[in-house]
């Protein structure tokens, strides 16, 4: 009868983990990241592919035509007129909605889709604005204030009495 022999199993290499070293205590970062990491750091790299140069006088444009919408008053045929028509509650909420669902696609890193969020996300703040009265100049005047100011000294400038309104120390 023929002996038989084991095969020992082969010994396997050894990897070796190469890149920066890390401190004790700390735990290694993986070499190679999962995919569904890289793909979703993909569609984040990727270079925004805009077909032409868009410019934010479409903002401008777009109030126009909300407040044209409000001055109309045909609550049947505009949905901007319906809105107001039901109340600055609405109207806000409807913004605060759309604020959450560009927050939920964004979060789970769908780009399309935050794009058609933040578009709506756009056009429910200018019909806050036409409700409240206010006018695309204000907002890009007090954008301009603010250029070139780091956000955390523009929050510690704020008086005392946005702080006390808003009930929070958030905002100091």
């Amino acid at each position: 009868m023929a002996k038989e022999t084991k095969k020992k199993p082969a010994a396997k290499a050894s990897k070796k983990r190469t890149g920066m070293p890390v401190p004790e205590g700390l735990p290694a970062a993986p070499l190679k990241l999962p995919k569904a990491v890289s793909r979703a750091e993909s569609r984040h790299l990727v270079p925004l592919a805009v077909p032409e140069k868009g410019d934010a006088s479409v903002l401008d444009r777009l109030w126009d035509t909300v407040e044209s919408r409000r001055l109309a008053g045909d609550a049947v045929h505009s949905h901007s007129a319906r809105l107001m028509a039901r109340g600055t509650a609405k109207v806000a909420q409807k913004l605060g909605e759309e604020a959450v669902e560009c927050v939920i696609e964004a979060t789970l890193g769908h780009r399309a889709e935050t794009i058609l969020e933040s578009a709506d996300l756009l056009y429910h703040l200018m019909v806050v604005w036409v409700d409240a009265g206010i006018r695309p100049d204000e907002v890009w005047a007090e954008l301009r204030r603010r250029e070139g100011i780091s956000g955390i000294a523009e929050k510690a400038a704020r008086p005392k009495g946005i702080v006390r309104a808003a009930r929070t120390t958030k905002l100091a």
